[in-house]
């Protein structure tokens, strides 16, 4: 049975509206150890935390990933729902996990569009949501490439992920290729006048490994 659509606000500067499901998890008290005010809300839908800057994040546990493919229906709902915010997914990604994790990989990032955040768990999460509410105010760091030329540290750090490519051939990557979407479709031939034969190679085996694990 569908839900009905939340209605999401942005809360106040230092502040993080949380779902009701949190209110007794390390992650709350780690915030407000931080200096975060928490405001509970049990109707966020699918959705997780909202954080001052237009952020939204979906946590997708551990136990959420192992269980199977519910967790992508989810992910469907909360992109659909959340698309006044930039939407984000927080994602465990533990010994566990390592397993699934291209699957998961793949179908947040190349099938959704959407951000992906990897974590070791809450504690770790906790830090990552402090460093996103303390900065609100500032431009956002999570944002798409925009017009004036930012560049997301999200996607930067997830091309340095490939064996080989360091930051200085992700750099160049991406001034020809500014999303993952646009690297994942470049060919070995595109990516080779940037970066060299062999590194070109690496990129191309390294996403479409992730493509081929979530078949």
């Amino acid at each position: 049975m569908e839900s009905k659509k939340a209605t999401l606000t942005v809360p106040a500067y230092g502040h993080v509206i949380a779902s009701e499901k949190w209110r007794n998890s390390s992650l709350i008290q780690s915030l407000k150890g931080g200096g975060v005010k928490i405001l509970f809300e049990s109707d966020l839908g699918v959705a997780d935390f909202l954080l001052p800057n237009k952020n939204c994040i979906l946590y997708l546990s551990e136990c959420d990933v192992i269980a199977g493919a519910a967790y992508k229906r989810k992910l469907v709902r909360y992109r659909n729902a959340c698309s006044s915010f930039q939407e984000l997914v927080v994602v465990e990604k533990t010994r566990l996990v390592e397993q699934y994790f291209w699957a998961v990989q793949k179908f947040v990032v190349l099938e959704l569009g959407l951000t992906l955040l990897p974590v070791g768990g809450q504690t770790e999460a906790s830090q990552l949501l402090l460093q996103m509410v303390h900065t609100a105010g500032k431009e956002n760091p999570f944002r798409r490439k925009s017009s004036s030329g930012l560049l997301d540290p999200l996607v930067l750090a997830t091309v340095q992920q490939v064996p080989g490519v360091g930051q200085v051939k992700a750099l160049a990557l991406l001034e020809l290729f500014s999303s993952i979407h646009q690297l994942c479709n470049a060919t070995v031939a595109e990516l080779e006048v940037v970066v060299g034969q062999t590194a070109a190679q690496n990129i191309h085996t390294f996403f479409h490994k992730s493509t081929a694990a979530g078949r």
